[in-house]
């Protein structure tokens, strides 16, 4: 059985981090909700009997006293206002993007054609670092890699205060063009200058090979959990299922290394294909603290194969969700190293001046109720470390284990 029948909730995406990737805006939420007039852009409402005067006074004081009264721009002031409103919670993933800074992440998510280094980023303890670099782009060829820190772009050097989307906006250019990062590698104590020249990027969601002397293993990477639609992105793993059924092979390797996430409703629906019913792949709470449990349904198409998965500290938020669902099921072996740890899902807001408010609604849970985030991210069965020097050669051991484990 190849076509599955579903009735998720597709409305809400992942933020594979949220964190925006310098060539794509990441995964986005969907756009489903007139916000028009959300309550906080009326700066003088006070809300929950909080005296506003304090606020009143400092903008007063500034727009009036501040040296340069030219760049006194009181549209800048709002955004300010509402960013660091915004940025009061803590959280990396609930964002503000000003009107300009919206279109620019729109125009990103349209499609899998990008011009830039091809490398998503994310924080860690408050440092822009590189959370995976795209297979083929400019910035895996360059050598950057999972867990590098990108200190300065050009002449430029980042600060605690400096967004994600800050340095996106820095480091994002036209095909052709170069840009210097300042680039310190996991474990080492040394940073150093890498410029790279920014291209157009071709990106597949997910790529299927068999290999093995026989052919007899399907190798499956899936990059992301999204494409130019829900539909678009099963309807083409789909396409995978019916090749791997068609070739009659017993043993898959799914390879999430560096993939960021996507729609939650993906991860579901690629769990469902391996598991058979009655298993729960997800959970999720919401703000009021009510959980929704997600399970698998009858017609898995790939649960007769013995499945080993890979995993990095580039696989993040989908990426979690799926891998943790079949390891607590003892459904795969998963082999790699720890995943990123990113635990939340995020609604897209749009207002009526053409911003947008990036707001996390819920925090999803794997099958046994923890909550996926830093401290629980998910730790693969064989540990098996991706070194420097097997960057450099051009080697890679954890999918040399992936073909041991799954040929046993």
């Amino acid at each position: 059985m190849i076509t599955k029948e579903k009735n998720r909730n597709k409305n809400i995406l992942l933020m594979s981090i949220l964190f925006v990737v310098v060539f794509v805006a990441g995964v986005f939420t969907g756009r489903n909700v007139n916000a028009s007039d959300l309550s906080f852009l009326s700066l003088k409402r006070a809300s929950d009997g909080v005296n506003m005067d304090r606020f009143w006074k400092v903008w007063d004081i500034v727009a009036s006293s501040y040296v340069d009264s030219d760049k006194v721009d009181v549209s800048k002031m709002v955004d300010g206002a509402i960013k660091g409103m915004v940025s009061s919670f803590d959280d990396p993933a609930t964002v503000y993007l000003d009107k300009e800074e919206t279109e620019e992440f729109d125009a990103a998510s349209e499609g899998k054609y990008f011009e830039g280094i091809g490398a998503e980023l994310g924080y860690d303890n408050g440092q822009i670092i590189v959370v995976t670099p795209i297979e083929g782009s400019p910035a895996k060829e360059a050598g950057l890699r999972p867990g590098d820190y990108i200190l300065k772009v050009d002449d430029y050097e980042f600060t605690s205060s400096d967004t994600v989307y800050d340095a996106v906006a820095k480091i994002r250019g036209e095909a052709g063009t170069d840009v210097v990062l300042n680039i310190l590698h996991k474990g080492e104590s040394s940073a150093v200058d890498i410029k790279i020249t920014r291209k157009e990027i071709t990106v597949p969601s997910m790529t299927l090979d068999f290999v093995g002397d026989n052919k007899d293993i399907a190798y499956f990477k899936v990059s992301r959990f999204t494409d130019t639609s829900y539909s678009a992105w099963t309807s083409l793993w789909d396409s995978k299922v019916v090749e791997i059924k068609k070739a009659g092979v017993k043993k898959v390797i799914l390879d999430l290394r560096g993939n960021p996430g996507g729609y939650f409703d993906a991860a579901v629906y690629a769990g469902d294909d391996f598991l058979d019913e009655g298993y729960v792949i997800s959970q999720q709470r919401d703000s009021e603290g009510d959980i929704a449990k997600y399970e698998s349904e009858k017609g898995g198409n790939l649960t007769d194969v013995k499945l080993v998965v890979l995993i990095n500290s580039g696989s993040a938020s989908a990426s979690e969700i799926l891998s943790g669902a079949l390891q607590q099921s003892k459904r795969a072996t998963i082999i790699g190293e720890k995943t990123y740890g990113k635990g939340t899902a995020q609604k897209i807001f749009t207002l009526s001046d053409g911003a947008s408010l990036h707001l996390t609604i819920l925090k999803w849970l794997l099958p046994d109720g923890t909550n996926i985030d830093k401290e629980h991210s998910i730790s693969p069965d064989i540990e098996v470390v991706l070194t420097t020097d097997d960057f450099k050669n051009g080697s890679d051991p954890q999918l040399s284990r992936a073909l041991e484990e799954v040929s046993k």
